[in-house]
């Protein structure tokens, strides 16, 4: 049985969600984990099961708007590392998890366990190496991590919530749509939102509308007169209470996608190639997949699409989302 482990996901929510089933493989066998994660992915990690402890810290290598290094911000984090005999740091395939661990190692962690195609020299102790071309679910590559540092999964494997709170609207049964994304190229277009909630309408479900507080334009224009608007009226915990009630949700490659498939309800996925859907498609739930994969943008890791038009998702139509829950709900 290990003492207190440092597990390290310093970046979104839905990253931080596809950690879980690493995170909980470490803590059936550790007496704490402490989850170091990114202020994007805080609250995500607050969800975890098995995560005794968050710390957060804005990571200069990882943040998209990244804070200056200084001694002071490297101070900040070293106040507040635990006293860790082990660090599982997690990182997707164009991060390093070397800068990291320069850092833990001078804070006088014992043993590091990291994925590193780069030489590490004496900065990891278990290096991972991993075939970046198979394209492996990001929270399959995680889980080896966690492997490699002798930690076998105890349960399915899937990713997990704590108990959601009870929805906001009801009955269950509905059908969230999340036009809400962090980077511009992974849009569809509001209209073609708004288009589907319509036609959801008509064939006769309820249609709930999500956002967060800075998306409260987007979900009313989405919403219009067919759907529950709920922009901005759900922080991160009150989301999965939404979508575990939900039989469907319609979103972008985005954190409310992973947080469906975290409370097991299908996505259908409106999924640009700027990154490859092997690796961040809805994990462990049913999912259709739409949008073209082999568009010109394809695995660009775009955050403004590079082509005019936005062709990869602005012609799928609300009818394919018809039918794609349709698919996903019998």
């Amino acid at each position: 049985m290990s003492g207190t482990v440092l597990v390290a996901r310093p970046d979104s929510a839905g990253d931080v969600l596809l950690a879980g089933p690493a995170i909980r493989a470490v803590r059936a066998q550790a007496e704490e984990v402490v989850l170091l994660a990114g202020p994007l992915g805080r609250a995500a990690a607050e969800l975890l099961p098995c995560v005794d402890r968050v710390i957060e810290w804005r990571t200069p290598w990882i943040d998209a708007d990244p804070p200056p290094v200084t001694g002071e911000h490297v101070a900040r984090l070293m106040a507040q590392l635990p006293e860790a005999e082990e660090a599982l740091i997690l990182t997707s395939f164009h991060q390093s998890a070397l800068p990291l661990a320069l850092l833990l190692r001078l804070r006088g962690v014992g043993r590091i366990t990291a994925i590193s195609n780069d030489y590490p020299g004496s900065l990891l102790d278990v290096r991972v190496r991993v075939d970046e071309s198979r394209h492996l679910p990001e929270a399959e590559r995680m889980l080896a991590v966690a492997r490699a540092a002798g930690y076998e999964p105890s349960d399915d494997g899937r990713l997990a919530v704590r108990t959601p709170p009870a929805s906001l609207v009801g009955p269950p049964g509905y059908v969230v749509v999340h036009p809400g994304t962090t980077a511009p190229a992974r849009a569809w277009p509001p209209e073609r939102h708004r288009e589907a909630v319509e036609a959801l309408t008509a064939e006769g479900f309820q249609v709930v509308v999500t956002g967060t507080g800075g998306e409260k334009a987007l979900t009313a224009a989405v919403a219009g007169r067919h759907g529950v608007d709920l922009g901005g009226m759900t922080n991160l915990a009150e989301l999965s209470g939404v979508l575990n009630e939900a039989c469907a949700l319609v979103s972008g490659n985005t954190g409310p996608a992973h947080l469906a498939a975290a409370v097991g309800t299908p996505v259908v996925s409106l999924f640009s190639p700027v990154v490859p859907a092997g690796r961040w498609a809805p994990y462990g739930v049913p999912y259709v997949l739409l949008g073209d994969q082999q568009a010109a943008c394809k695995d660009s890791r775009a955050r403004l699409c590079p082509v005019r038009g936005h062709p990869c998702l602005s012609t799928v139509t609300a009818e394919q989302v018809v039918k794609a829950v349709r698919e996903l709900v019998p």
